[in-house]
């Protein structure tokens, strides 16, 4: 079933979110997979122009204007449209940890000779409304900042709002197929055996739902746990996690876990594991915990990110990740990035993982990444945008004829891979709901739109 265009953008932006993967508490709490249905009772929001940041004029001055101030403390971080601005300053409001890009040269992302003409490029979105540009498309979903790579030159880039090419935004679950890269390159050496349970590694999970998952169903997130990621229910356990992870202030007297090592422990098994797909933001936090232990030497997550991959990415900048009150890297949606270093990686993955004059991820990873993993399972978590699709090594794999990919984040971060029309998208946004699929009817068929016209010029 789809809606239409207007009614998915006139979704309103409200209540308690999540740490990864929030979005709206209406009255009548929705699967987080679905969009919402259309209602006469609902407000409309500003457009991309109308909620445009600088227009708007957050944050700014010394001190800014008491009604243009936005905090982390009383959650006007997270309400639309100050996230406009604070997603482009998330190290203003979080601690973060510093990853560094080394001391290489940048690794050239060349401009083509000639700009693509991509902005005029027209197609259907799957909403059934109406056609629609690309650039209109950029609007639609609010876009922070695109950069379209082809054959490794840059075609089309642009930034919208709070953002530039020298400012890190925050990626969301993008975070989360950087992790699953770095666990799957490590399978293939041998120090996770993905077969093993994962109380062979992290013990202190050994009496948790995760004790007896084996890594393969943690990093494909199979696991089977008393565990509810939805986004619009303030009464499911995510809320518990949000505050854990230390996105929003825990209530005076509020026990339980206050960090998301912890809360992981308290997670408890529910049904079999390795059946069905479901999307859980605590297994990824687990997988950064598996590819610590597995590098050793009392390695944090993010080290291993630094040393392995990032530092060999020839990146234009640094990159952040937020943390948790006890220090632990939010492997599940922290990372911070220039945009065109997002692009960097997913190039690399769309070369078989050799980039920089050098092999970063070996080949048969990235290959085995791109056969996806069991679509029956998948298709039990009922993604109405990705029929027919896999998730594997915490990437999204198509399984179409172009041999697309993505990493996918909340608000509309991705990047898409599309290897027959040697093709990169990376984008940033602050779209007001946070569930991609309001916005697949119109990203996925605009990138396919966007790739089949320079697969014209070639």
């Amino acid at each position: 079933m789809t809606w239409p265009v207007a009614a998915v953008r006139r979704v309103l932006f409200v209540g308690v979110l999540s740490w990864f993967v929030a979005a709206a508490a209406p009255a009548d709490p929705l699967p987080a997979n679905q969009p919402p249905p259309p209602s006469a009772a609902t407000p409309a929001i500003p457009d991309a122009a109308a909620s445009d940041p600088v227009a708007l004029g957050w944050m700014v001055g010394t001190p800014p204007p008491s009604e243009k101030v936005i905090r982390q403390a009383d959650g006007s971080f997270y309400r639309f449209p100050r996230t406009r601005w604070s997603f482009s300053h998330w190290r203003e409001l979080f601690p973060t940890v510093h990853i560094s890009r080394g001391d290489g040269p940048v690794a050239p992302l060349p401009r083509a000779a000639t700009a693509a003409n991509l902005e005029s490029i027209s197609f259907t979105p799957g909403t059934g409304d109406a056609p629609m540009t690309f650039a209109q498309a950029l609007q639609a979903v609010y876009t922070d900042g695109v950069v379209v790579l082809h054959r490794g030159r840059i075609v089309y880039e642009k930034y919208f709002g709070a953002l530039d090419e020298t400012r890190p935004h925050i990626a969301f679950s993008v975070t989360k197929s950087f992790f699953g890269t770095l666990a799957a390159m490590q399978v293939a050496e041998g120090a996770l055996d993905e077969n093993a349970p994962v109380s062979r590694y992290i013990p202190e999970l050994a009496q948790s739902g995760f004790g007896d998952a084996t890594v393969r169903q943690v990093l494909d997130m199979t696991t089977a746990l008393a565990f509810t990621e939805d986004y619009a229910d303030p009464k499911s356990s995510f809320l518990e996690y949000a505050r854990a992870a230390g996105m929003f202030r825990r209530p005076p007297g509020t026990t339980g876990p206050d960090d998301v090592y912890t809360f992981a422990r308290t997670i408890a098994k529910n049904g079999a594991h390795g059946e069905r797909f479901t999307y859980r933001s605590p297994n990824t936090d687990v997988v950064g915990w598996l590819v610590a232990r597995a590098a050793g030497n009392n390695k944090r997550p993010e080290a291993v990110l630094q040393e392995r991959l990032w530092s060999r990415l020839g990146a234009e900048g640094d990159a952040y990740i937020s943390v948790d009150p006890a220090g632990n890297a939010a492997a599940a949606g922290g990372l911070n990035v220039r945009l065109r270093d997002l692009a960097r990686f997913g190039e690399m993955m769309r070369l078989g993982g050799k980039f920089n004059g050098q092999q970063i991820v070996p080949a048969a990873v990235v290959e085995r990444i791109r056969q996806g993993a069991n679509r029956e399972h998948f298709a039990a978590a009922n993604y109405q945008t990705m029929q027919g699709w896999s998730y594997r090594d915490q990437w999204w794999i198509s399984h179409d004829d172009h041999g697309v990919f993505m990493a996918r984040g909340i608000h509309g971060q991705a990047i898409y891979v599309d290897p027959k029309a040697e093709m990169v998208i990376a984008r940033f946004s602050s779209a007001p709901t946070a569930s991609t699929v309001t916005f697949d009817p119109i990203v996925l068929p605009a990138y396919r739109a966007v790739a089949e016209h320079l697969m014209e010029g070639r």
